[in-house]
């Protein structure tokens, strides 16, 4: 058995694509009043569309959802809230399947794990991935990274469906910042494209961008290849261009001038501005997170902040 803690889109996701592969899987929300639309209708409104198995158990019991191993649907600044208000997963198996970085402390999913519960296993899931390509049963390919390599292993055996491909890694840090530096250029690419700067000014921010993403994980002691894969590459290529991607498209509301559903978790925005913070404490040269979070706090216009990025000093690639 499994538990997915967190009934939002990804988390339910998650959850069908496990117990239509076999697997006895537990969905825990927060709220019981959700728990018994679900119940009652078959269906997640925040995954409309997609009918959940009959053998996926339901509940708003946290009790009930108590597994060795468990995956921590939470957004990522929230995740520290929930592993605070409830000690009883200490000891167990936790699968962060959130991507940033924590304000304030500029810690990944895994860190703080660590940081919150020592004796629990930390892992995370993390790669190109969206929820409703996942719930549809469509061909999707994640990263598991965890410290230990034969805790990968066992654990990437009981997280593989049919349709789901697992690749593991040992090297965390480096599947964490993949997963959440990919956001921040997410946003620069929405916002360029919103702007009307065209394709060819997307594919410079997503190569630089990239560049940006592998200088701070290796000056964090990453290795360089992981970003090259699903975690990193993979993941950027998706998230930057698709309107699936709340933080795309949530740069492209930017760029045009439009409002944008402020209930809607763009978690790019928080690791913009840690990992500028982190970057400055490392001596990391990163323009275009720096761009982002200036436009972020209205200190700087688009196209003011697209001029200063054209404008940098010469150099080769």
């Amino acid at each position: 058995m499994i538990s997915v803690l967190g009934a939002g889109a990804f988390g339910t996701a998650l959850a069908v694509a496990f117990a239509k592969g076999g697997t006895e899987v537990t969905l825990w929300a927060r709220d019981a009043k959700a728990v018994e639309v679900m119940r009652s209708t078959g269906e997640n409104p925040r995954l409309p569309g997609v009918t959940l198995p009959e053998t996926l158990t339901i509940t708003a019991d946290f009790t009930h959802a108590l597994s060795d191993v468990i995956l921590l649907a939470a957004p990522m600044q929230r995740l520290r809230g929930v592993l605070e208000a409830h000690p009883e997963l200490s000891g167990r198996t936790l699968v962060a399947c959130c991507k940033g970085v924590e304000l304030g402390t500029e810690l990944g999913p895994v860190a703080l794990i660590r940081d919150v519960l020592p004796d629990a296993t930390p892992a995370i899931l993390t790669g190109p991935s969206f929820a409703a390509d996942i719930a549809r049963g469509l061909p999707t390919a994640l990263t598991l990274a965890t410290p230990d390599e034969d805790t990968g292993k066992a654990l990437q055996q009981r997280l593989i469906s049919p349709n789901l491909r697992i690749y593991r890694t040992t090297d965390t840090v480096g599947a964490e910042l993949g997963g959440a530096l990919k956001n921040v250029i997410a946003i620069a690419c929405g916002i360029a494209m919103g702007a009307g700067l065209g394709d060819s000014a997307r594919a410079a921010l997503m190569t630089r961008g990239y560049a940006e993403m592998v200088r701070m994980a290796r000056a964090l002691g990453a290795q360089g290849d992981t970003l090259a894969g699903l975690s990193g590459f993979g993941d950027l290529t998706l998230t930057c261009s698709s309107e699936q991607s709340r933080n795309y498209s949530f740069g492209l509301s930017l760029g045009r001038g439009d409002s944008f559903d402020a209930s809607v978790t763009v978690e790019g925005a928080a690791t913009a501005r840690a990992a500028l913070a982190r970057a400055k404490t490392l001596n990391t040269d990163m323009p275009i997170t720096a761009a982002v979070v200036a436009i972020l706090d209205g200190g700087l216009q688009i196209r003011d902040a697209m001029e200063m990025l054209l404008s940098r000093p010469p150099k080769e690639e």
